[in-house]
């Protein structure tokens, strides 16, 4: 079942009853107390991810080790409304220990070969979003998958990521991917933080620690492992926010139409393993496989390819 995305954008009170998210919506009142009015209830076993959009939102603790009993991923955002902290459960597995041997005690050549099969499906899929979001014909992009290396020591993902977003906003020659760039950047990092939300979800589920990466390593990010993992998805991302874009006004920056757009993004159809899958199940086989390549059961990650 696929889990549900929900987003709080106006000021609310979470709580809990009979194991249900409790939606309260605060009333004006001349009393000295203030009230609230319940909205609607959820399962909690519902839910897979929430952003906490505003400064009202109010959450209880009781709520909170609820969410985190049922691997939920409760995603905070900061004054500018985009997302700046991210909460998982410390533990979602019954044999966590037994996986977290096997994923620290990794051999750094089969991490090099992981990277490479994960920068070999990125490219793949960056090169499908070109050609059909954009009509552009990529054999040479095919051509550097196809040619990167254990460890991608010759950068082929740099390489292609330059023609890459190059080739997307030829319209736009002043644009440039930075996480702190110009619009439309900031529509591409809040659907980047809902798609780290949803892989290291799946990490925890799949009994992995998000922290300890194959490539990604920063002794400031908590996330490292769901920053590699998440890199082949990053362009059913992209395709998204460029539909996005056909419809919004670069004006307005960020909206909050664009961002409920964005929560499609656990239900997109990806396709992984010869089947069509909801990105959410995705992220989970993928996780999965990766546990299997550090017990020495695999040695390839099960990754999702577009269509060419």
């Amino acid at each position: 079942m696929i889990k549900k995305t929900l987003y709080f954008g106006n000021p609310a009170y979470l709580s809990t009853k009979d194991r249900q998210l409790v939606i309260k919506k605060p009333c004006e009142s001349e009393a000295s107390e203030p009230k609230s009015e319940v909205v609607r209830s959820i399962p909690i076993e519902d839910i897979g991810v929430i952003v906490l959009d505003n400064p009202r939102v109010t959450i209880t603790q009781r709520l909170m080790g609820l969410l985190m009993e049922n691997n939920c991923a409760l995603v905070c955002c900061d004054e500018s409304h985009l997302p700046s902290g991210l909460f998982l459960p410390l533990a979602c597995n019954t044999v966590q220990h037994e996986r977290f041997v096997d994923q620290v005690g990794a051999s750094l050549p089969l991490k090099k070969q992981l990277w490479a099969q994960t920068i070999q499906a990125k490219i793949h899929n960056q090169a499908c979003v070109l050609e059909q979001y954009k009509g552009k014909q990529t054999p040479n992009m095919y051509a550097w998958a196809d040619q990167v290396k254990s460890g991608d020591t010759d950068n082929k993902e740099a390489q292609a990521a330059a023609y890459y977003w190059k080739g997307l906003f030829e319209e736009k020659p002043y644009f440039f991917r930075d996480q702190f760039g110009p619009y439309p950047n900031c529509v591409f990092n809040y659907g980047y933080s809902i798609l780290r939300a949803i892989v290291a979800r799946a990490l925890v589920s799949s009994g992995l620690l998000p922290t300890f990466g194959i490539h990604h390593h920063n002794r400031y990010n908590a996330y490292c492992l769901a920053d590699d993992i998440m890199e082949p998805y990053r362009p059913y991302v992209d395709e998204l926010v460029l539909s996005i874009m056909d419809w919004s006004d670069e004006e307005q920056g960020i909206t909050k139409e664009q961002k409920i757009e964005l929560l499609k993004i656990p239900t997109i159809d990806v396709s992984i393993n010869g089947k069509k899958s909801p990105l959410e199940v995705a992220a989970s086989i993928t996780t999965a496989s990766l546990y299997r390549c550090y017990s020495g059961e695999s040695r390839r990650i099960s990754y999702p390819y577009k269509d060419r």
